[in-house]
């Protein structure tokens, strides 16, 4: 088991690792030169030489890489020549609401889909599963915009029982943050327990025609032991893989919803960052971003080994 960690912990470095590398020459890549679009219309020589030496910019990129990871080692993502702000400081203040909304839309896709894909597997070819299927199909068609503005003309303009936009963290107030955030979180939650559903409903169909359930049906196991104990457990690292994914889409891809219910989160600090061309945000926001997916396919790798023992007994044959 140990062996089985570090080795994860190992390969999740290098690819850190490499993740600065790319964050930093992708930025470096971008057209145009970085010191006159911080300097604006003012750009004379003396103006670019003395941002050039601020930023760094002079050096060699070598110098200018290594520099950069020294920095953000220690928490130091530079500063914002837009809002005159550290990065780190406005990552921090917009990554708790995206957490917050991407954490509510998983748990709502996870009830909706693992339940509805036992409910279609163990009712396979019955009314049960074809209604799970139509409602997975409706979920995936239907745009985020498109049901986000429909739910707020339902449920905040027609009949006012939500709040159409705002934000409030759930330290402050858990109820009043239910209610800002159920409706964005049901948007972005219901496509993804679409996907769920599908995955969950064909690794059900594996398991249930495996030979440990047909053994524990026979030792006289109840239906919901044989379905919940046995052969739920071992469809769970298809669903534990999607949502690890998921998660890290959502933190960097809820975009069109924390615009459109008007969420001060990471999605609207990423696009206000690209369209003023703050290079400091935008390398901040990107090394974040690529920082959780490695961190969540880390948890996931090390739930596997937890759901699935043959996996951390397996060790270095993975």
């Amino acid at each position: 088991m140990s062996r089985y960690v570090l080795r994860r912990v190992v390969e999740s470095a290098v690819t850190l690792i490499l993740a600065t590398i790319v964050v930093f020459a992708g930025i470096r890549a971008l057209p145009g030169d970085p010191a006159r679009t911080l300097a604006g219309e003012e750009s004379d020589p003396a103006t670019l030489a003395a941002i050039r030496a601020t930023y760094g910019l002079d050096e060699p990129l070598p110098v200018q890489y290594l520099r950069y990871v020294q920095k953000a080692a220690t928490g130091d993502l530079g500063r914002s020549p837009r809002t005159g702000l550290p990065v780190a400081e406005s990552i921090g203040h917009a990554l708790p609401v995206t957490l917050q909304l991407a954490v509510f839309a998983i748990a709502i896709a996870v009830l909706m889909g693992i339940g509805t894909g036992v409910v279609a597997a163990v009712r396979r070819r019955r009314p049960a599963e074809w209604g799970a299927n139509a409602i997975a199909l409706l979920g995936l068609s239907v745009p985020n915009f498109w049901f986000g503005q429909m739910a707020i003309l339902a449920l905040a303009i027609a009949y006012p029982l939500l709040p159409a936009s705002g934000f409030v963290s759930v330290f402050e107030d858990p109820v009043e943050s239910f209610r800002h955030l159920l409706m964005p979180a049901t948007v972005l939650g219901t496509g993804l327990a679409a996907i769920i559903m599908r995955q969950t409903r064909s690794a059900m169909l594996d398991a249930l025609t495996a030979d440990y359930v047909r053994t524990a049906r026979a030792k006289g196991l109840s239906s919901a032991q044989v379905v919940l104990g046995h052969a739920l457990r071992n469809s769970l690292i298809v669903v534990i893989t999607v949502v690890g994914l998921q998660l890290g889409a959502l933190i960097s891809g809820a975009v069109v919803t924390e615009q459109l219910f008007v969420l001060p989160g990471f999605g609207k600090l990423t696009i206000d960052a690209v369209f003023t061309r703050d290079y400091p945000m935008i390398q901040g926001v990107v090394l974040v971003t690529a920082t959780a997916y490695i961190v969540i396919n880390l948890v996931v790798d090390l739930l596997y080994s937890v759901i699935d023992p043959r996996i951390r007994v397996g060790g270095p044959a993975l």
